[in-house]
């Protein structure tokens, strides 16, 4: 086995030593903040480990842990560098489960699986990769089945193998882990559960078989009438030509028409308006000229200038007398470029300026100049054009959790995700379905607000799930109860667990009070969530209004579990990636794509969510994270690629999108075809050979 299946085989001693450096750490993080370890493969096992993945497209990451609870760390790390070649990591602030890699065109991709590995509980974990194929197993349960981009495992030969920790520095894994390994094989996830390796199906997999069988054959003869009527109504289109314009600013363009707007050339593509700045070549200007900027231009052009023709000066003689001032004579001041004195704090915006789109005129002592809006930056160096700035791609927003940023002209906006109501500009809540009666609750039934939904139960005398509820009979009686607060009369008294409720005949609670988990909560009481203890509830007018608790940092008994931004201990700090800047509990930022927060001296960093793009081709521009919409299918990253769609290459044979070859009679071109163009970039590998040889 040690041969054939498993990498990590000579790396049993570190499995070993993480126990102990784990136990260590966590021993000494109360009285030493800032301990460290280093877990990682000698060179020569991370060499032998390497030959065995080099090219390799299937292979299975297998490990079993018990991780402490909240912890966020890294399993298994292949890392160089600041470059993760592929990584196993299980967070357990946000329960994910998140694999990192790079992608054949050395881009980096995470996928995220939501999953909580970090319950101080012990599980089996599998990652298995086959092409674009990744199959997450926990537990030998199949949790997710994913089509991915496929991961490129050509690595570096100097690369390290990191146990338990991305480097020496971060994604500490804190807890016990053992039996780790890497199999190149197809399904390696068959050597941790044995029973998963069946090749004749049970009964019940036949049974179940059979209905998912019947399942398809009724929607089938659903789709097939729904595709009947679609093509009878599709028909009808035939002779109609449908065209998308564009509307700016009143005028209205037409499909791939093109204009420039201030200092950007723009195009209408499918309905959509697709502008570019443009860029201002270096003007050669021959004697007697210099470059300047003129009205309605956006670059600079040669313009000429006058040239003394001898050292005499000639006094001139103003065509009009210059007006008369209103200020004191101490107040006036002369300018180079008038003949006529102004008053100090003279209004030159007043007199026109070339201030244009998204630009203010600001006056100076002596003359006018423009400034960008805010949220727009120059596109020439003396600010007249000033383009918008995405908030969003660079990061530069304040959106917090459940909003998605949405870049606007000159600002952004932070939208609620579904199921989420606003508190301010830049956060958003969860949407109380029970107090606002969007629910599905039966009328004698109790509804419960959750995160992303609600619960039914029904009323203490009526029996059913929540959405249907029916009544028990029950006797009323009209004596005293026995019980404080229940001397109403023609009122019900109910045991429940942990105290008692009452009713009125027709089911309406008489006292105000709540049920919430089965027990009694009596109006006006506030109480902490059992299984969370950053929540708080409170019974008001019989309904149960639960909320995030608020921190108040002055209190010196803050919750720093709920509050982490309140806390000021030094083993509660981070330090950043570049090793450079500390950040306190509770702060979060931006680094490489990811967004990173510090909680109790722990790093967690996870991918920025970007906004859908509904488009053929994609490209991610150098310096963004999220991709945007390109009309050149060369240009772009991802496509949806339609087999219909053929290319033809140099010797008349067809070739289906997405595929590639080397061109006849060459070594370093190759030849993609993506929806039937054909693209010829340069091979990398070929360019750096050929350098070698030079």
């Amino acid at each position: 086995r040690e041969s054939d299946l498993g990498l990590f085989c000579s790396f049993r001693n570190l499995v070993k030593m993480l126990i102990f450096a784990n136990i260590m750490c966590f021993l000494c993080s109360a009285f030493i903040p800032g301990s460290s370890r280093e877990v990682r493969a000698s060179a020569e096992v991370s060499a032998q480990m390497l030959k065995k993945l080099k090219g390799k497209n299937e292979f299975t990451v297998l490990a079993t842990v018990k991780q402490d609870r909240l912890n966020s760390g890294v399993i298994l790390s292949v890392h160089q560098s600041d470059h993760r070649f592929l990584e196993l990591e299980s967070s357990g602030q946000r329960s994910e489960v998140r694999l990192h890699y790079r992608t054949k065109n050395q881009k980096d991709h995470t996928e995220v699986f939501p999953y909580s590995l970090a319950d101080d509980q012990w599980h089996k974990i599998s990652v298995a990769v086959s092409a674009s194929h990744v199959i997450l197993h926990v537990d030998c349960n199949r949790i997710y089945e994913r089509v991915v981009e496929a991961p490129s495992m050509d690595i570096p030969e100097d690369t390290s193998f990191w146990l338990g920790q991305r480097n020496a520095a971060h994604g500490f894994f804190k807890g016990v882990m053992q039996d780790v390994e890497v199999l190149v094989m197809p399904q390696g996830y068959i050597s941790q559960c044995p029973d998963l390796n069946r090749t004749c199906p049970t009964c019940n997999d036949f049974h179940g078989l059979v209905q998912k069988i019947m399942e398809l054959q009724d929607i089938l003869a659903k789709t097939s009438s729904k595709l009947s009527r679609a093509e009878e109504k599709m028909n009808g289109l035939d002779g109609c030509y449908c065209e998308r314009t564009c509307s700016v600013k009143g005028v209205i363009y037409r499909e791939d028409e093109g204009w420039t707007d201030g200092c950007k050339n723009c195009t209408c593509t499918n309905g959509t308006v697709h502008c570019e700045a443009i860029s201002c070549p270096p003007p050669q200007c021959p004697a007697g000229t210099a470059p300047a900027y003129i009205k309605g231009a956006c670059c600079k052009e040669c313009q000429p200038f006058l040239v003394l023709q001898d050292r005499s000066m000639h006094r001139v003689v103003p065509s009009e007398p210059c007006p008369e001032l209103s200020c004191p004579e101490s107040e006036q001041i002369a300018l180079s470029n008038r003949c006529c004195k102004v008053c100090r704090g003279h209004d030159f915006c007043s007199e026109g300026h070339g201030c244009l789109e998204h630009s203010d005129c600001v006056n100076l002592e002596a003359g006018d100049c423009c400034v960008c809006k805010d949220g727009f930056r120059p596109l020439r160096d003396d600010n007249a054009y000033c383009d918008d700035i995405d908030e969003c791609a660079e990061g530069k927003h304040y959106c917090r959790e459940n909003t998605m940023c949405v870049n606007t002209p000159g600002s952004f906006m932070c939208i609620c995700h579904t199921g989420y109501i606003r508190i301010d500009d830049y956060s958003c809540t969860e949407h109380d379905e029970c107090l606002s009666g969007l629910h599905n609750c039966d009328e004698n039934a109790l509804c419960f607000n959750m995160v992303g939904g609600h619960s039914c139960s029904c009323k203490p005398g009526y029996t059913g799930n929540g959405t249907v509820c029916k009544g028990k009979t029950l006797k009323f009686t009209s004596s005293p109860s026995p019980f404080p607060n229940a001397q109403m009369f023609l009122s019900m008294c109910f045991n429940l667990e942990g105290g008692y409720d009452c009713r009125c005949p027709h089911g309406h609670n008489c006292t105000g009070d709540c049920i919430h988990d089965n027990k009694v909560k009596h109006s006006g009481q506030i109480w902490v969530l059992d299984n969370d203890r950053c929540s708080v509830c409170s019974c008001q007018a019989g309904q149960v209004m639960c909320r995030r608790m608020v921190c108040d940092c002055d209190n010196p008994n803050a919750d720093l579990f709920c509050c982490p931004e309140c806390d000021p201990r030094l083993s509660s700090q981070c330090l950043h990636q570049n090793g450079l800047l500390t950040y306190g509990s509770g702060d979060t930022w931006v680094e490489n794509c990811q967004q990173c927060q510090c909680l109790q001296g722990q790093v967690d960093c996870w991918p920025l969510p970007c906004p859908p793009v509904d488009c053929e081709f994609t490209v991610v521009p150098e310096g963004e994270c999220c991709p945007r919409c390109v009309t050149d299918p060369c240009q772009a990253d991802t496509i949806r690629n339609d087999i219909t769609k053929t290319c033809t290459d140099e010797h008349n044979i067809s070739r289906f999108s997405g595929s590639s070859w080397i061109k006849h009679g060459t070594e370093c071109t190759l030849c993609q075809c993506k929806r039937g163009n054909i693209c010829q970039p340069l091979i990398w590998q070929c360019l750096t050979h050929l350098k070698r040889q030079v």
